[in-house]
């Protein structure tokens, strides 16, 4: 199993302080997806923008349709995010 060093919530300051709070606001809680990448938050804040700019986009396919897809492409990588 790959470890990855990560930081708490409680740990957070600055900039991933912020943008703990921001995945606190969207999900109540951090998950490890997010933390993941907590040793490099601008590398978290290009992630969620991305992922919000696919996922809230106003054309092609329905919010619904994009969480299908989301979630059979991590079933199909036995990935539970």
């Amino acid at each position: 199993m790959t470890w990855i060093r990560t930081l708490l919530p409680e740990e957070a300051t600055g900039r991933l302080k912020k943008s703990y709070d921001a995945a606190l606001s969207r999900a109540g809680r951090v998950f490890g997806i997010v933390r993941s990448m907590s040793l490099a938050p601008p590398v978290l804040d290009a992630s969620m923008l991305l992922y919000q700019r696919i996922m809230f986009a106003s054309d092609g396919l329905a919010r619904q349709q994009r969480e299908l897809l989301a979630v059979v492409v991590s079933r199909k990588n036995d990935c539970h995010y």
